[in-house]
């Protein structure tokens, strides 16, 4: 069973009605109770309700620009377990990364972590069809690809057969023989960097000039960790996965560490099957 304990009524949605839906969550609680009171699926939309994003304008009276983080980590602290995310994630766990892939209008990911977990472009979900239509975005959030060297295999489904097409962020200075293979496959290359590699703040705003201002990043370790030093995470989605892996697995923020640790406030808390999923934003 999953409850929902919301810690603002900003966040919290009560649930409706409604039977089980094969990708929903359960969920109950009143906005603010602290606990559950009777349990049942929640739909999709609801769960979505549990995660929007803020809708005030930034400076230039567009839509906030807004950079959330979805991460899973074992009660040890691991990121991954072999390399990968998946063995320590779970079927709760999958149904809250598509509702958050659903909702962004970009995924930022690390080169490696493409390479690692075999990433496929992000598909049309007739779940969040009207959602996604009312808020101006298209069917399938883009997908963008953070790397310097470009080595990457453009013969993938990432890169062939997009809904979107793929963006690479890389810097002015990669290597132009991978840029032209990028854009023969049909990526549209972004420089995002003075160097080879890119600067999280930029991409961000490279991003942004796009129109896409709804980024989940879903890592690796270094990439967040990339954007924690850099002070452009809005947002931590975390999964605590009820395993223990021993070993010297990365955490699932790897690089320079800040001068000031950086405060994050609960927003909302859900479980089931003994998962936790946290909704942090920076305080």
């Amino acid at each position: 069973m999953r409850r929902l304990f919301p810690v603002t009524d900003e966040t919290a949605a009560r649930p409706s009605g409604g039977g089980p839906d094969a990708e929903g969550a359960a969920g109950t609680g009143e906005p603010g109770s602290g606990g559950g009171v009777g349990d049942r699926e929640w739909s999709l939309g609801e769960l979505a309700d549990v995660y929007p994003y803020p809708d005030e304008p930034g400076p230039d009276g567009r839509p906030r620009v807004w950079l959330r983080a979805n991460m899973v980590s074992t009660l040890d602290g691991a990121g991954q377990h072999d390399g990968r995310s998946k063995p320590i994630s779970g079927a709760a766990d999958m149904r809250v990364f598509g509702t958050l892939r659903a909702l962004a209008d970009a995924v930022v990911v690390g080169a490696e972590t493409v390479r690692q977990e075999q990433y496929r472009p992000a598909r049309a979900r007739t779940e969040f069809a009207a959602r996604r239509a009312a808020a101006g975005q298209g069917p399938a959030p883009a997908v963008a690809v953070v790397t310097a060297s470009l080595d990457l295999d453009f013969s993938l489904p990432l890169f062939t057969s997009p809904l979107v097409p793929t963006i690479i962020l890389t810097g002015a200075d990669s290597p132009a023989d991978r840029i032209a293979a990028a854009e023969r496959a049909g990526a549209r290359v972004v420089i995002a960097g003075d160097g080879t590699g890119v600067d999280p703040a930029r991409a961000v705003r490279a991003l942004a000039e796009l129109g896409h201002r709804r980024l989940l990043t879903e890592g690796g370790p270094r990439l967040l960790g990339q954007f924690v030093a850099a002070d452009v995470l809005d947002e931590l989605c975390l999964t605590i996965s009820p395993l223990l892996v021993a070993g010297n697995a990365q955490r699932i923020a790897d690089g320079p560490p800040v001068t000031v640790p950086q405060r994050f406030e609960l927003v909302s808390l859900l479980e089931e099957a003994g998962f936790l999923f946290g909704r942090y934003r920076q305080s």
